[in-house]
Order: C-alpha cells, then structure tokens, then sequence
C-alpha cells in the first residue's frame, strides 16, 4: 500500500513539474533588446556609458550596473535568457528581476543564449532587470538583450521592439505628452497666457517644460545640464527642412528685437528656423508666467512675440519677435507639452503644472481655457513606451511622464480645470519692445 501511495506521490509531481515546465515553454517568446529598454546606474553624464549602440558593451567597472525595463500586462511565470554576443574575460554576474536574484557564470569562451533562471511576475506593471558584476575582469562580455518565454510573456508586454525609425534612441529619450487647450474657433487670437510650475524634483537635466505652444513654434523652460537652465522660443520656417542652411532667403526667420541678454540663432533637426534663449536660473517650486503674441503684419508675413515674468525679477521680460515669411495669421493651436532631450535621463519621472489659460483676442478681449485634451507622442502611441498621464487636479492641468511608473493615462482623454474668473492683468502697451 505504502509503495502505490509513494508512486502516486511521484506520478502526481511528475505531473506538476511537467506541467511546470510546460507553462514555461509554451509561452510566446519575447526578445527585449538593451537598446532603448536600458540605463547604467549609477547614471553619468560626465563619463562614457556603456549603454550604447543598442547593448552592453565596454564594461569594465564592476561599480556600472544596468536595467532593463519591460512592462508586463499579464501575471504568471517567465523563463529568462541573456542573450551574450561576445564573452570577453567572462566573469559571475547577478541577474535581480520580479523580487528574485541568481548568480550566474559567464566562461571567456561562452556567448549565444544563456539561460538565467525562471521567475514568477505577481504583478502587472513595469519590472527591472538589473545586471550586476560580482567578480573583476579586464573586460566583462557584451550583451545585446535578454529573452522571455513563458506565461506571463503571452500577454501583452511594453518595450522597444527594434531600432527602426531610430526608436533605441527615441524609446530612452521617453514618451513626450502634451495637453492642448481649447480656444474661441470665431475670433482672432492674438495673445496666449500660461503659468508654469515645476514641482521640487521634478526639474531633472534634459527637461523642456513647454509653455506657449503654438501652430508653427513654441516657448517655455529647459534644465540644459546642472549649472544651466534657459528661457527658450522657437519658430519654425515655413520651408520643411531639418538644416537650417538649406532655407531660403525668402523663407527665413527674420529676428526683429530681443531682450539684451538673450541669445539668438538658428536651430535644425526637428524642422528649421528661429531660435532665442535667455539663460536663467528659474527654480523649482515657483510660479513662472508665458505670453504670447502673434499678428498678421505686411507683405504676407506674421509677427510672434515673446514675454517671461519672473517672480524674482518682478517684471516682464521681452525674450524675442520674429517675423515668419509665407504666413498670414492669428495665434492657433494652444498646447503645453513635457518632454526629455537627453537619452540618459529617460528613466526619471518628472512632471509640470499648467494654470490659469486665456487668450486675447485682437480686440483686447480675454477668454479662459478650461478644457484640455491629453495627447503622447509615437513613442507612447506605439506602445514601446507606457509611462505618461495628464490631466486635472486642483491646480489645474498637470503632465507626468517617465520614470516607468504603472498607471497611465489614455490617448485624447480630456479634462475640465475649475474656472477662475480672473484674467490676467497685463497692460499690452507697457510691455517691453
């Protein structure tokens, strides 16, 4: 009797750990590239990393780790395998993924796929894998991404797919959102009011928190790197080009006036045109003030000006006016939007808030905005990236975006701020020209 309870035993575990196994194998096998899914920590900008080219590659310092990020929207179990393209000096790494963490050797004459360990995601979401160095070498081996295969990989999961479109780069810049706000559709807008406040924390180098966008341009504030920050209004030339050198005469930006301490240029590789900066050490927590002006002038052109208002400074600032070519219009196209210029920095989250919208029309009449409409951009769009939201609080409208937190929130939703009744008060002749 003892032996048949024994062999039943043995016959039911066999059972479960084929069964085990099977859920392992059966599962759709996803590759996750480093390219565009990977940061090295500690994060530098100071130094060369050795995330580049789409892998791991030029490691030698068993200080560097790297994750990779994947988000999973399905529960369940995971095989995971890293994919060595070459094995250099080899060496024992830890492999930290879903709560887990596994020693694994990697020979000097090993590469291909090696298996790691199976795991178990409990929970839907982003999670991390982090690769470690536990021994030095002279050179540890390049590793060009990572396979999941297994239950949990079946569903749906969210990370950059492959290089095409140049996506390594834009999946590690991060998804950009953006708010756009309705206006009046049956009068002519001159003037554009926004205030801006970036939370402590959240003004991470890389940062441009767009104030004033507009149909052909856009202003607001950047963190350029950790002793520079900048004031920044662009507008696009109505000739299509990514090098500002090709644009003819007859369809350049023309610089009219600018404030006596800011820069001016041009600027190319997301379209071309005229570029102004102000260098200012604006600061997180305080409340900073935007306005636009655009008008049709002669000879088929359109002038956009440019003010800041610094709590600090306590007056308004001209930062420029450009006359635009080819263009005979009134401001259109309100919209705010935050996103990230610097690859290195896309795995922090960070977030704005935008308050007290109106607009002015050519009469002198204001008008508030209190409906937004939330939009991402193609890296959102496609999925490679989830980690973005917009929307209302009390403040008014808010964007948040990387940092791969779990809760996003869906393309064109729209949102209605609390009205406050009070337009700004601003006298258009006395601004500084």
């Amino acid at each position: 009797m003892k032996s048949i309870k024994k062999l039943l035993f043995l016959f039911l575990s066999l059972n479960l750990t084929l069964a085990y196994a099977q859920s392992l194998t059966s599962g759709k096998e996803n590759f996750v590239p480093i390219g565009g899914n990977s940061w090295e920590y500690p994060n530098s900008n100071h130094r060369e990393s050795i995330v580049k080219n789409g892998k791991i590659e030029n490691w030698k310092d068993n200080k560097r780790t790297v994750k990779t990020f994947v988000r999973f929207g399905k529960t369940g179990q995971v095989n995971l395998s890293v994919q060595v393209l070459e094995a250099n000096a080899g060496g024992k790494f830890t492999f930290t993924f879903a709560g887990k963490s596994v020693d694994v050797t990697i020979e000097p004459n090993q590469k291909g796929l090696i298996n790691v360990a199976d795991f178990s995601i409990a929970d839907t979401g982003y999670h991390a894998i982090e690769l470690k160095a536990k021994t030095t070498a002279s050179l540890y081996p390049t590793i060009g991404g990572y396979v999941l295969k297994g239950t949990a990989s079946d569903g749906q999961m969210n990370y950059v797919k492959d290089n095409e479109d140049n996506f390594f780069y834009w999946g590690r810049r991060g998804p950009s959102t953006h708010m756009g706000y309705q206006q009046p559709k049956d009068k002519n807008i001159e003037y554009y009011y926004n205030e801006v406040t970036v939370p402590k924390g959240s003004d991470v180098e890389g940062s441009y928190f767009m104030s004033n966008g507009f149909n052909v341009g856009y202003f607001g504030m950047q963190v350029n790197s950790s002793t520079e920050r900048r004031v920044l209004f662009s507008v696009w030339s109505p000739f299509t080009t990514d090098d500002p050198k090709e644009i003819p005469d007859d369809h350049k930006i023309i610089l009219k006036t600018k404030g006596q301490t800011v820069h001016t240029g041009e600027f190319g590789n997301e379209g071309s045109g005229g570029q102004s900066y102000l260098k200012f050490n604006w600061k997180a927590g305080s409340t900073y003030k935007f306005l636009l002006r655009g008008r049709p002038i002669a000879n088929n052109y359109t002038a956009y000006t440019a003010w800041f208002y610094a709590p600090e400074v306590g007056k308004w600032q001209i930062i420029a006016e450009f006359e635009r070519p080819q263009t005979n219009q009134y401001l259109t196209g309100f919209h705010s939007f935050l996103e990230n210029f610097n690859p290195d920095q896309g795995i922090y989250q960070r977030e704005v808030q935008f308050s007290n919208q109106w607009v002015a029309d050519d009469k002198g009449d204001w008008f508030e905005c209190t409906e937004g409409r939330f939009t991402i951009d193609n890296t959102g769009r496609k999925g490679y990236r989830m980690d973005y939201a917009g929307g209302v609080n009390e403040k008014g409208f808010y964007l948040k975006n990387f940092g791969f937190f779990n809760k996003y929130v869906p393309f064109g939703s729209k949102f209605i701020r609390k009205a406050t009744g009070v337009k700004p008060n601003i006298d258009f002749k006395s601004l500084p020209r």
